[in-house]
């Protein structure tokens, strides 16, 4: 078992929550630093991990080992530091609760746009 923080597709009501939902075993709501970026013109978000920026809105997923190799498909993850990955996993830390966890990062924007708001589902509404 393993705890990934969410905080786009995947999150609970999301269009890709079905293909974690039947790993899941515990789903609680959280927050880590940094910043989202629109990485494909609304479709999905990449987030940038910064102490130093604002509360990123997501939930923290408990998936099964199973589920995880199924979240490492769809995020385009091939292995650590692999030069084909679309996002990096990495260990991160809840902002208020102090939960660990891993999370599908970026290290840079790559000329994406910010999304203003910290939170995922707050940016689509308002689109």
């Amino acid at each position: 078992m393993i705890n990934i923080f969410v905080y786009g597709t995947l999150l609970t009501g999301e269009r890709n929550h079905h293909i974690v939902a039947p790993y899941l075993l515990q789903v609680e709501p959280g927050t880590v630093y940094g910043r989202l970026y629109d990485a494909a013109a609304g479709r999905y978000p990449a987030l940038i991990l910064d102490p130093n920026a604002e509360l990123i809105e997501g939930e923290w997923m408990r998936v099964t080992a199973e589920g995880l190799s199924k979240l490492d498909e769809l995020e385009g993850y091939l292995g650590p530091d692999h030069p084909d990955n679309l996002y990096e996993r990495i260990r991160v830390c809840d902002a208020s609760t102090g939960q660990q966890g891993q999370a599908y990062v970026w290290q840079h924007h790559q000329g994406c746009p910010m999304i203003p708001c910290g939170s995922w589902r707050k940016y689509k509404r308002k689109r």
